[in-house]
């Protein structure tokens, strides 16, 4: 569970920065070489490279190089990953938000709006 914990933060720390979920939106279409990520990218190449370490080293991208190109992917497994996590928190907030309906629905006679505290005026 440890090694899964810290793949997920390298992924989620990855997909923290906007340049480097750019990046991955853009390999999303297919595999890009490094020049063509940096491209759009107001940035220099070495900043470029350096979040493509970021993103390779979450295990979210790879990249292989064939002559002088670096070509970039994206690796689903990695993603899959991510969002089987995130599937489990929408299963658990779900469950407990049917709860919460059925509650409402056994109970009409509740208050649809909770009181609203006095205010400062009032209590004096």
């Amino acid at each position: 569970m440890l090694n899964q914990s810290e793949a997920l933060d390298r992924a989620f720390q990855a997909l923290a920065d906007p340049t480097r979920r750019a990046m991955v939106e853009r390999l999303s279409r297919g595999p890009a070489s490094v020049s063509d990520l940096a491209a759009p990218l107001a940035m220099t190449m070495a900043a470029v490279l350096q979040h493509l370490r970021v993103l390779e080293a979450s295990g979210l991208v790879t990249s292989a190089k064939q002559g002088r190109v670096r070509t970039c992917a994206v690796d689903p497994e990695a993603f899959g990953a991510v969002q089987s996590w995130i599937d489990e928190r929408r299963r658990e907030w779900d469950r407990r938000l049917d709860a919460l309906t059925r509650h409402l629905v056994d109970h009409p006679e509740l208050p649809a709006r909770p009181a609203q505290p006095a205010s400062k005026k009032e209590e004096k």
